[in-house]
């Protein structure tokens, strides 16, 4: 039995905006699944899931988002500098604004997409070179150890990296975006605006899955879902996820 992230949720007031945002700044597609959800994922032929590539999932809410950073946000990658500067001036244009989060003087550059979601556009780094235009999927923590624990059995990804400050997780195809965990001192536990959706295999059984994660630490979240085919958990930190229906 194994788990694999397959999305990312955001949440947004307009999630066709969102959507459009996210579309446009990954030249990818836009289709919907049914009222209320956008989904952001590349043309091409692409079809869904794919290791290759982790997609957006824009769900809509009726709040606001807070001023409160998010815990979970994108990093995408460049080439070079001439390209993350054109990258992140046609953002920009696009609609995103510049983000302060304490950065300081960073080499990459921190946004918010119109909502006040933030993402990074990152220097060009070499370990960032085929994972496609999203880097990674970085999540804020307490303690990576304990993230590394818990999410390496949770997945069916390889754990590449573990230590103090930090926790990497990546597919056992070696393609696509990392999944990283980062120790922030502080970290806030407000309400996921960002989260991760995990798919089971086909044939495998989401009710053993949800089990599972439980038995590794997860929690039940109420978020007002109703009756729906997915399952929301939480986390040994508290971070939201969803399972779901394969």
């Amino acid at each position: 039995m194994a788990l694999r992230p397959v999305q990312v949720n955001i949440k947004a007031l307009d999630h066709s905006a969102v959507g459009r945002f996210w579309a446009a700044a990954l030249d990818w597609g836009l289709s919907s699944e049914g009222p209320g959800v956008t989904n952001v994922e590349p043309g091409g032929g692409f079809v869904w899931p794919d290791p290759t590539t982790v997609c957006i999932d824009v769900v809509a809410v009726p709040e606001p988002k807070t001023t409160t950073k998010n815990r979970v946000h994108l990093d995408l990658a460049t080439t070079s500098a001439a390209h993350q500067a054109e990258w992140v001036a046609r953002l920009k244009a696009l609609g995103a604004t510049p983000a302060d989060v304490g950065q300081g003087d960073v080499p990459w550059t921190v946004l918010a997409d119109p909502e006040g979601n933030e993402f990074c556009v990152l220097e060009p780094r070499e370990i960032y070179r085929d994972t496609g235009p999203i880097a990674a999927v970085v999540v804020d923590c307490a303690d990576p150890r304990a993230m590394a624990r818990f999410w390496d059995e949770a997945l069916d990804w390889t754990l590449h990296e573990v230590a103090d400050d930090r926790a990497v997780l990546r597919s056992a195809k070696g393609v696509g975006p990392y999944l990283e965990f980062l120790r922030t001192p502080g970290v806030p536990t407000v309400p996921d605006r960002v989260h991760l959706d995990l798919l089971p295999y086909p044939g495998d059984d989401k009710a053993a899955e949800v089990a599972r994660l439980r038995a590794l630490g997860a929690t039940d979240l109420g978020l007002g879902q109703g009756d729906v085919p997915w399952t929301c958990l939480a986390d040994p930190e508290g971070h939201e996820f969803c399972v779901l229906a394969p």
